[in-house]
């Protein structure tokens, strides 16, 4: 009986993996929250506005993270790729920056995707955002497809997957 249970824990942990990184955060196949945050001129954008309809690259990020860096031309190749079918947002942290550090950032680094300023973390709760450097791909039903964090994540697969017609 334990070398089943032994057995059937290794086989959860096999399949997990092969869906998608699911380190931690919300759990796979959860609805995603519709939440607003604020982009980086103060308006509110209104997640709830892509589920549903379209897939979504959200990664949460800061001008500081060196793991975010790292991600950074993965991401852009994601988006070459399939920007055209997903949308992809980055959800600045807000932590030890300020709106003016991040526009800078953003025209210096040419970052790929629509920038949001989570100043008041509605969305670092609302998805359990662990750390930068986080991402989440919801597919087009409005459900978590893929979590990961870190910089060696290789999400596009998943990314793919949510794409496909």
């Amino acid at each position: 009986m334990k070398h089943f249970g032994i057995a059937l824990g290794l086989l959860a942990f096999v399949a997990a993996a092969e869906v998608g990184a699911q380190e931690t955060g919300l759990a796979l196949g959860t609805r995603a929250p519709a939440v607003a945050v604020r982009d980086l001129d103060g308006n509110l954008v209104d997640l709830g506005q892509y589920l549903g309809k379209q897939p979504l690259f959200l990664e949460w990020w800061a001008t500081w993270c060196e793991q975010c860096d790292v991600l950074l031309p993965r991401v852009r190749a994601a988006r070459a790729e399939l920007g055209d079918k997903v949308q992809f947002l980055g959800i600045n942290v807000a932590v030890n920056q300020s709106p003016d550090r991040v526009r800078r950032y953003i025209k210096s680094t040419d970052v790929p995707f629509r920038t949001l300023y989570d100043d008041e973390g509605v969305s670092t709760r609302a998805y359990a955002a662990p750390t930068t450097s986080y991402v989440v791909i919801v597919d087009r039903s409005g459900h978590v497809a893929y979590t990961g964090t870190g910089g060696d994540q290789d999400f596009v697969g998943a990314l793919r997957r949510v794409a496909a017609p």
